[in-house]
Order: C-alpha cells, then structure tokens, then sequence
C-alpha cells in the first residue's frame, strides 16, 4: 500500500525517502507514470531507485521550467554572498500587515449601510471605466474653466501669456450728455451700440477700456472745442494705467467688425510688416520727407528711422486728406510725453483753431512737418488696417481699395468718419452692426439660419403654387 497519491517514480508507489519507502515489487502493475525516469539503485548503481532531487530536476525540465543556474559560480559569487550577509540590517515597524488587510476591502467605516454601498457600487464603476470618467471629468472642467469662469480672461491679460494687460482703449462716449447740445433718441443709440461693441472686444481679450465722458471736461479753455481734448484724455490714460503700452483712442463713431481679431494678431505680432515709417509711399499732403537740414543726425535725415520697431511711438493712418486721428495708436515713453507737452500747447489749442479746420489732425500735421524729432519716432498704417471708411466718406462711389471698408476682406474697424455732415450716422452704426453680427455667427447659428431660409423658401413657393394664375 502505497504511503501518497502523488505519482511515484517508484513502480508501485511510495517515494525513496527515509520512513517512505515501499517494498520494491516487481509483479503486477501499478497506474503510476514511471517510464522516462533514469532510476538509481540504493546502493548507487542502476537500478529502481530514484531520489527526490532527481524526480523534482527531471519534472522541471518536463513542463518548460529549466533550473537557473549562474555560468560562473566561482570567486565573485561566493564574496558578493559574504557582502550581503554582511550588510547591516535595520528594524523598522511591522505594523503595515494589518493597515494592507483594511485596504482589501475587507472592512470599511460604514460598511453595510446605504452609504457604504453606494460607494462601494460608485467605486466599481469608477475602476470599470476609469478612463471615459477621466475624460468626462478633463471636458468639465476645461468647461467651466474656459467658458463658466472667466479664467480665459486671465490668461488673455496676463504680460507674459495673452498680454492683453499691456493695450487700453480710449473712447470718448459723451455719455452725460452733448457738448454744444443735448443728444437725441439717434445719438443716444449710436453711443450705445459704439460703448457696448468696445466693451465686448475688451472683455474678450484682456484689455483695458477707458470711457471718457467728455461734457464734463470744459477746464481748457474759454472756449470748448470738442475733439481737441483727447490728446491730455490720453496723458491722462497714462497715468491711471501705468503698466500699459499702448494706448488706441476711437471716436465714438467708430465700429469693431471683427472681434475675433486681436491687436496682437492684426498688428502688434507683425508691427514692421504692418506699418511704413516713409510717408512718401502715400503722401496726401505732399510733405517733403525726409529733412535735408544738414545739423540733423542720420537717423533725423533718413526716410525710415533707424527701422528699429522699438522706436515707433506713434501709429497713425491716412486718409484721402491726410492724417486721420479716428483711430490710432500711441506708446508710453519720453518721446511720448514730450510729444504729447507740445501738442497740447496753448498756442496750437487756442490761438490755431481759427486756422486748423480739423484742430488736434492738423496739429498733428504741422508738429510732423515742422519738427525733425517727430518723424523718426512716427510710423504709419494702411488705412484700412484699423480705420476703414463707409462709401460717403472720402469720394461717392465708395469704391477706393485704399480708404473704403471690403465686406469680402473682412475689414478690422469701420469709421463712420464725418457721418453728422449730412449722412445718417445712425443709420450707417445700425447697418455695420448688423453686417457684423451676421458675419460672426457661430456654427449653430449659420445652421439655423439655413433651416429657417429652407422653410420660408418652401413656404413662399406653397403660397405661389395655392394663388390663381
């Protein structure tokens, strides 16, 4: 009778160990595997006899499991044995066995109640789909990130991401009121819409806005004349603002078509492609450029400055009768504030105006012609780049590629410069607004705006097919 049910190498069963062995029975058989098996005898020759390590080597080479064994086992491993054994050892607590059994989810604080269930079902579901839960919870919150929580404008303002910290917009909105007189229901609309477009550009990228009401600042002079005070508007901008860069004074009248574009894409990213420091790539006012006084320095003489964008201070355009204020730009610095002194002096606000029928424009103008400092500092941009015009404005026809707002270029800003001069200003806000909201439509506003021309259409030709001939 055999001592274990474990196949036995032995015929008849038992195993060659001591207290283990069975007599040797060489009649009848036995179920037992013993074939392939190289048996020792006891005594150490041939025969039936097989130890346990020899059955445990030869099943290991049987089922794909071949015994490891270094190629060397000689010097370095017996003293890299030595090292080990000597190295010290250190008793730390032991205490972990029964904090790794509560982690199995063997037992919790309320387990089997309501409670404990519904985290134990939320935690399976989390484990099954971990990776649609993660994203789910990416999309949610880039959500509310970027569209519930105005962090976007954060990022947008920030100097060293959007940037959008370093550009104000200056807007003189007359919002307590007329200047000479009061507004009407027309003028109240347009400022309005004007204040409002400005605002929605701002938020959207960063900037800051300044709204200047303008019938309060009646401390010039004797006598008001309105649209000279926006030169100590902007000194004044600089001040309050003292981290900015660049200052874009609009006139109320004024239209951002486009607010999906950016100064810094429009212009600021590309400032030398975008300007031109020679005016006599378009000269109106047929100003000799550049001075050939002998006394001034080359970079005084030379058409272009010293072509560094660093030196532009100030970005003005053209119009069809030269420099057009509606809409341009300045840059804090010396050269600035020196610019801005003489500009508002006394002598040109006062005792010029008689004479300068467009007051701080031709200002403007004659500090260009009459004083070298001022050209190597002054750059200048297409029109149609910041100030387009509507077809009244600058010829009839409306049609000039130079001055003119392109539906189908997709101009940056519309001026609607001298609209209260016998054109309807209201007229022309309402209709470049909507223009605007109809070209900036989202995706789901283009699709429903199809369906609803689809059903009118059907509608329309139901009506025509229904009526007698």
């Amino acid at each position: 009778m055999s001592l274990s049910r474990s196949p036995s190498p032995r015929r008849g069963g038992g195993w060659s160990s001591p207290g283990l062995t069975t007599p040797f029975n060489t009649i009848g058989g036995t179920s037992t595997p013993w074939k392939g098996y190289e048996e020792s005898n006891v005594d150490g020759g041939v025969g039936n006899g097989v130890t346990w390590a020899t059955a445990k080597a030869r099943s290991e080479e049987i089922n794909g499991y071949p015994s490891f064994s270094p190629r060397k086992n000689g010097w370095f491993s017996r003293h890299a044995r030595k090292l080990s054994n000597n190295l010290p050892t250190f008793a730390g607590r032991r205490d972990f066995a029964e904090k790794e059994k509560l982690g199995r989810g063997r037992w919790y604080p309320g387990h089997g109640t309501r409670n404990g269930r519904l985290i134990t079902y939320l935690g399976s579901i989390a484990r099954r789909f971990r990776l649609r839960l993660l994203l789910v919870i990416a999309f949610v919150l880039a959500l509310s990130m970027f569209y519930i929580t105005p962090l976007y404008h954060v990022y947008r303002r920030a100097s060293f991401l959007g940037g959008g910290s370093k550009f104000v917009i200056v807007l003189a909105a007359n919002q307590g009121g007329g200047v000479m007189e009061w507004k009407g229901p027309r003028e109240w609309a347009i400022e309005r819409d004007s204040v409002k477009n400005k605002k929605t550009y701002a938020k959207k990228w960063g900037y800051d806005l300044e709204i200047v009401d303008m019938s309060t600042k009646k401390r010039y002079a004797h006598e008001w004349r309105e649209s000279w005070e926006k030169v100590d508007t902007i000194r004044n901008c600089m001040r309050k603002y003292p981290k900015a860069e660049w200052f874009w004074w609009l006139d109320l009248n004024t239209f951002i078509m486009e607010p999906s574009y950016s100064l810094q894409s429009q212009i600021f990213n590309r400032l030398e492609e975008n300007t031109y420091r020679d005016i006599n790539i378009y000269n109106p006012l047929n100003i000799s450029h550049p001075p050939t006084e002998v006394y001034l320095d080359p970079i005084t003489r030379s058409a272009t400055g010293n072509n560094k964008t660093s030196s532009i201070h100030i970005i003005v355009p053209q119009d069809c009768a030269g420099f057009n204020l509606g809409s341009f730009f300045v840059r804090r610095g010396q050269w600035t504030d020196r610019l801005l002194d003489i500009w508002w002096d006394p002598v040109n606000y006062e005792q010029k105006h008689m004479e300068w029928e467009h007051k701080e424009q031709d200002a403007l103008e004659y500090l260009y012609t009459n004083h070298p400092w001022v050209r190597p500092h002054t750059a200048f941009i297409p029109q149609r780049k910041i100030n387009s015009f509507p077809p009244g404005a600058c010829g009839e026809n409306g049609d000039n590629p130079r001055y003119h707002y392109s539906e189908k270029d997709r101009d940056f800003v519309v001026n609607m410069a001298g609209c209260e001069w016998g054109r309807d200003c209201w007229g022309e806000m309402y209709n470049y607004r909507e223009l605007s909201n109809k070209l900036n439509r989202t995706p789901w506003e283009k699709f429903k705006d199809t369906i609803s021309a689809r059903v009118k259409g059907v509608k329309e030709r139901g009506k025509k097919t229904e009526s007698p001939s």
